[in-house]
């Protein structure tokens, strides 16, 4: 909606009132003198500002359209919890705590408790359909809505995405209020939004802000992410409620919020999935009751200042290729790690994300032309792209690994950092190929530059500058060739494989 600042009255006034002092708009001065004519002004240079709207005293009439189709929205689960036990598996095995030490302390008695989960939805259909976050409704086993006029009535999960972090619930009812929904990519900066939700379980509440940002992302709250970011009040609570313009389109479902510690409520950055996105996820949970992601088979990264002056990308952007599938629809294309994809079917990529966003919106089955570059060459790929496969299981496996002996001692190979070569028993309590080459990192000091690029405990460094690494010494030797140089570091973390820089050391 355009926004026009209206001329004040008196601010026109005066303005005339000074020019028939001088001596008229476009008027003669003839009293003993010369001739004077006044010419008008001519225009400022710049962008004109539209003259049509100003500020609205109120937002009931939107409110009253779109609140009815906000509904809470009660689950609850049972859950085991572990206390202070290690979310890392790898850190609970007792082998692996030789290298890495027991510093996480003892697991505790597993026990199990009854959690109870509030939110908020938006009413899709007039028979019922529903549309939540995952999370309001994950592992649910008793859901229960309770509509605008207090009625509450048992729902039904029909499916979940926990991808994208949305889920559509069913209750047996008719004549309900849809929302209307909007395009949430003619949103922009600046706009009136409104956050309608049910924020503590105090009562439904509505709330008003600006949109902030558009497009956020790289949080790591869901796998795909494509925030409107807001600072319209989103507390717990609001999840999966409505974000809406000032017309009452729905441009949002309110997901997530930046708080100050445990329990901490709004700190005026909130964050709704947009309504473009959740259509396509929601549209096929009505229709079969699951959602069906496009399937590359490529992790991918950020192309940062440091890696676009490592592989030479003379200021080209677009996705990084850090691990490549086996058997993925990437590599039968032929994309390898270190590829860096600059466009999908002729079109540029801006960032990473641009490329994950745009396969999880296309169809499996669908055909892709790929424009990448390698060694600073440009080729062109095609792929098919197939069914997301199921999530892997984190089964660890058991028993003697057939390799003894005693672990060999770790060096310190960069400043603030340990590391000893990979064995083949350590490869395997990393989930990696027993015949995996690499030097395991053992310790990294915090603050160190190794730390700040980003290096955990754990990682496997296959490659250094771009040569293999299989020992110690030879990531030493390579460290020493590099001078003062950044050294970039292929490697493998939990068997996804990524590339981390570490910048220039100065003296």
């Amino acid at each position: 909606m355009s926004k026009r600042v209206q001329t004040p009255v008196w601010f026109a006034a005066m303005i005339l009132v000074a020019a028939l002092a001088v001596g008229g708009l476009a008027g003669q001065m003839t009293k003993g003198g010369p001739v004077f004519t006044v010419a008008a002004a001519a225009p400022a240079a710049g962008p004109s500002v539209p003259t049509d709207a100003g500020v609205r005293s109120s937002f009931a009439p939107v409110v009253k359209l779109a609140a009815p189709s906000v509904v809470n929205i009660w689950s609850s689960r049972v859950v085991r919890n572990r206390g202070n036990e290690s979310t890392n598996p790898f850190l609970q095995d007792p082998f692996f705590r030789q290298f890495f030490g027991n510093q996480f302390g003892h697991p505790a008695v597993p026990k199990e408790k009854r959690e109870r989960s509030l939110g908020s939805g938006v009413v899709l259909s007039a028979d019922g359909y529903i549309l939540t976050n995952y999370h309001v409704v994950e592992n649910g086993s008793d859901v229960k809505v309770s509509l605008s006029d207090r009625r509450e009535f048992p729902a039904r999960v029909v499916g979940t995405d926990s991808k994208t972090d949305l889920a559509v619930v069913k209750i047996d009812q008719d004549n309900l209020q849809p929302i209307r929904l909007g395009d949430s990519s003619k949103v922009e900066v600046g706009d009136i939004a409104l956050a309608i939700g049910n924020p503590f379980g105090i009562g439904r509440t509505v709330t008003m802000g600006v949109v902030s940002a558009v497009g956020r992302g790289g949080l790591g709250i869901e796998q795909y992410e494509d925030f409107i970011q807001t600072d319209a009040s989103i507390n717990p609570g609001n999840s999966g409620g409505a974000l809406i313009d000032t017309n009452g389109d729905l441009i949002g479902i309110s997901t997530a919020i930046l708080s100050a510690g445990n329990g901490g409520g709004n700190q005026g950055i909130g964050f709704a999935i947009p309504i473009n996105m959740a259509r396509n996820v929601m549209d096929q949970i009505v229709r079969t009751g699951k959602v069906t992601h496009a399937y590359l088979g490529v992790s991918i990264q950020e192309v940062t200042p440091d890696i676009a002056s490592a592989f030479k990308l003379n200021g080209l952007a677009g996705a990084l290729i850090g691990d490549v599938e086996k058997g993925s629809p990437a590599e039968k294309a032929g994309l390898r790690p270190g590829d860096v994809v600059t466009q999908v079917d002729g079109k540029p990529l801006p960032d990473s994300r641009s490329l994950q966003l745009g396969i999880a919106q296309m169809q499996p089955g669908q055909t892709v032309h790929l424009t990448v570059v390698r060694d600073g060459q440009q080729r062109q790929l095609t792929a098919t792209l197939a069914d997301q496969p199921p999530e892997p299981t984190n089964a660890q496996s058991s028993g003697d690994d057939g390799d003894s002996g005693q672990p060999p001692e770790s060096s310190q190979v960069l400043d603030g950092v340990q590391a000893m070569t990979l064995t083949p028993q350590i490869a395997r309590q990393l989930k990696l190929p027993a015949d995996t080459k690499g030097v395991v990192l053992t310790d990294i000091a915090a603050g160190s530059a190794a730390a700040e690029a980003g290096l955990d405990q754990g990682d496997v460094i296959l490659e250094a500058n771009r040569k293999p690494v299989s020992t110690v010494d030879q990531l030493n030797q390579i460290i020493k060739q590099s001078g003062k140089q950044p050294m970039m570091l292929f490697i493998n973390r939990q068997g996804r494989t990524t590339y981390v820089v570490i910048p220039a050391q100065t003296p």
